[in-house]
């Protein structure tokens, strides 16, 4: 048995694409930024290192989300399939891209935190509450996590 699932935590590089197949599905596509961060034995200087995602969605619920909500900076966890396709270049060479792909009935793609300009008392994408919201992870207050006594 063999499995193919990525996660990823991540910014969003810039405002997706969503366009529509000769079918009339709609796919979008975005670039996901997941970065490492540590301290170099040697100088004790801070190293950064970054690396970009190609995400594609063929699922159309999703593609709603992003449409309305996902915006260059916003921050998402993305679970989907890893998935090389080859393609050839306008010079006749072959290429192949590596991109995660959320298909019409597996993955997930969820909002983290608030868009840039939400205050916390707001909720952060409408109705729905993020993992942010509830966990307080990104600094929140106290106001912002769930009560923690057991009422028992």
């Amino acid at each position: 048995m063999s499995i193919n699932r990525v996660i990823l935590l991540g910014n969003v590089g810039k405002d997706p694409e969503v366009r529509s197949t000769t079918t009339g599905d709609r796919v979008a596509t975005f670039s996901v930024a997941t970065s490492e961060r540590w301290t170099d034995k040697n100088t004790g200087e801070k190293r950064e290192s970054t690396e970009w995602h190609t995400v594609v969605v063929f699922n159309q619920a999703l593609i709603k989300v992003i449409d309305q909500h996902l915006t260059k900076g916003s921050r998402v966890a993305i679970e989907g399939k890893m998935k090389t396709r080859k393609w050839q270049h306008s010079d006749g060479t072959d290429r192949y891209t590596t991109e995660v792909v959320i298909g019409r009935f597996d993955g997930s793609l969820s909002l983290e935190g608030k868009p840039s300009g939400a205050t916390r008392s707001e909720d952060a994408y409408g109705s729905t509450k993020t993992r942010e919201s509830y966990s307080g992870s990104a600094g929140g207050g106290s106001s912002d996590r769930l009560d923690d006594e057991i009422p028992f």
